[in-house]
């Protein structure tokens, strides 16, 4: 039964409580390792490791299922007797690409809890440098929690392929028929709805935070005619870039802004 290590990397107040979207995808990591396997989410602060257990457990996560600690991952290897060559690092840059056969040659998945950076900036890199062998995923960055769904299908039952995944890259969540979020990752395709699975919970979530989470740039050509619209992201806890479609004519938009000039 593997064991799937994510080292969180967030910052991490040690003085509030767990953030819930996090929360959000840390649920589904569980939800995607499957009955019988654990996921241990390590390097946590004290007041996290209460926050986050309560609202795992809130979220359904059984007895078991998971670990959340203080120490780090290189800390519970050396505790468990569980040597690096038994611990692969789901690596972006890694030489080869995840294989059924891994199940069995490794012990231990281990991620970087890193939520939401486009471009990627590699704080994997930080994991890289201790050495352990790796996995990639393919080209195409994916949330976490998805990086845990792929690699649980592919090292577990039913023992897919990178290739026999069907994916979807850099969805449109829609909300209604004039808004939604844009994701730049890749998300794995539910075959029944034919949607990116998404945490329980997540497209409210996004929902909630976009109004306060996007300022729009509109750039007008020869005319008074627009030319493009740029999307400028104003800073917010939601790491995701995103743009929300606009309920009303760009003309009107044109219109505002000519009027404030």
């Amino acid at each position: 039964m593997p064991t799937y290590v994510i080292e969180h990397m967030e910052d991490d107040n040690p003085d509030t409580s767990f953030p819930h979207w996090i929360a959000l995808e840390y649920a589904q990591m569980i939800k995607w390792a499957g009955e019988g396997n654990t996921v241990v989410f390590s390097s946590l602060s004290p007041t996290s490791v209460k926050s986050l257990s309560e609202q795992l457990v809130a979220r359904g996560a059984r007895e078991g299922s998971f670990r959340a600690e203080t120490k780090s991952v290189r800390e519970l290897m050396s505790d468990e007797g569980v040597p690096i060559e038994k611990v692969c690092l789901l690596d972006p840059r890694a030489e080869n690409e995840i294989a059924p056969g891994d199940g069995n040659e490794y012990d231990w998945f281990l991620f970087g809890g890193i939520l939401g950076d486009d471009p990627p900036r590699d704080r994997t890199g930080i994991l890289r440098r201790d050495g352990y062998p790796g996995r990639h995923l393919g080209p195409v960055q994916m949330t976490t929690d998805t990086a845990l769904g792929v690699t649980s299908l592919i090292v577990s039952p039913p023992h897919k392929t990178l290739s026999t995944i069907t994916f979807i890259d850099h969805p449109t969540i829609r909300f209604d028929e004039h808004e939604g979020v844009e994701m730049p990752f890749r998300y794995i395709v539910d075959e029944r709805t034919g949607e990116p699975v998404l945490p329980e919970g997540m497209r409210e979530h996004l929902n909630h935070s976009a109004p306060s989470s996007f300022v729009y740039i509109f750039s007008l050509g020869n005319h008074g005619r627009p030319s493009r619209i740029l999307r400028c992201h104003a800073p917010t806890a939601v790491r995701w870039r995103s743009h929300r479609m606009l309920s009303f004519s760009v003309r009107a938009v044109v219109d505002a802004f000519k009027q404030s000039r």
